[in-house]
């Protein structure tokens, strides 16, 4: 098991043995009533085309936006600090690169570094990680997805958006396995089609919607009270993965 290295401003300081990936999602959790009005963290994976779909979306989020925004888009290393420019120019939102143990805050955007894998801790802290890429990438979607799910249960929405590869797709399983929302770019929209409709296959959605749709729905969670997320969710199909066989007791 390789160890992981931490990564506060300056550069990398120290190490420690837990690995990167989250522990793998086995039990689906039970929703308490109301428990996905109370949405705590938003989750985008994206990755060619990603950072137009994810400044799409960000664009749309207003001042009162609640929920933390955690981001991994798959762009080559050596731009540090880019897409937190790029990305802050487009939202009114504080957008900015994660760092080390930092607190998550509500209504803040934080973008996982070039490079290093982002990975929320169950004290609701950022912990970024120089382990082995996850589907060829690094930061991974999955990485991020798998442990958000077990830190935010229900209270969390992931989205995957436009993206070449199936990156996220396990991470997905794992948010809906927790009790969380999935909301899927309709893969006819996107600027490359296959990640989104891996995770459709892999996980299915609660919501697959355009961008423009789907930046609608996501600025209305600025606000969370009982039934908001219903009501701008009403009509929409709940999609599911289709049938997989179980695998036999401490398969990995």
């Amino acid at each position: 098991m390789s160890p992981k290295a931490r990564r506060e401003p300056g550069g990398v300081t120290h190490q420690s043995p837990r690995p990167a990936r989250a522990e793998k999602v086995r039990v689906k959790g039970k929703l308490k009533p109301g428990a996905r009005d109370e949405t705590q963290a938003v989750a985008i994976g994206a990755s060619a085309g990603g950072v137009e779909a994810v400044g799409t979306l960000l664009a749309a989020l207003p001042a009162g936006f609640g929920p933390a925004v955690l981001v991994v888009i798959h762009i080559p290393e050596g731009n540090d600090g880019l897409l937190a420019t790029v990305l802050a120019r487009r939202c009114v939102l504080p957008t900015l690169e994660a760092t080390d143990k930092e607190p998550i805050s509500g209504g803040t955007v934080y973008l996982a570094p070039p490079g290093y894998h982002l990975l929320v801790e169950p004290d609701k802290t950022l912990s970024l990680s120089v382990d082995e890429p996850v589907n060829f990438s690094r930061p991974s979607i999955d990485v991020l997805f798998e442990s958000a799910a077990l830190a935010y249960r229900a209270r969390l929405l992931g989205i995957v958006l436009t993206g070449a590869n199936a990156d996220g797709a396990e991470g997905l399983a794992a948010i809906r396995a927790c009790g969380g929302r999935a909301w899927v770019q309709r893969p006819d929209t996107a600027a490359s089609s296959e990640m989104p409709a891996s995770a459709l296959e892999r996980a299915g959605a609660d919501g697959v919607f355009g961008l423009d749709d789907m930046s609608a729905r996501l600025a209305a969670l600025r606000a969370p009270q009982p039934g908001i997320l219903d009501s701008v969710s009403s009509g929409d199909s709940r999609i599911s993965a289709p049938s997989r066989p179980k695998r036999s007791e401490g398969a990995e």
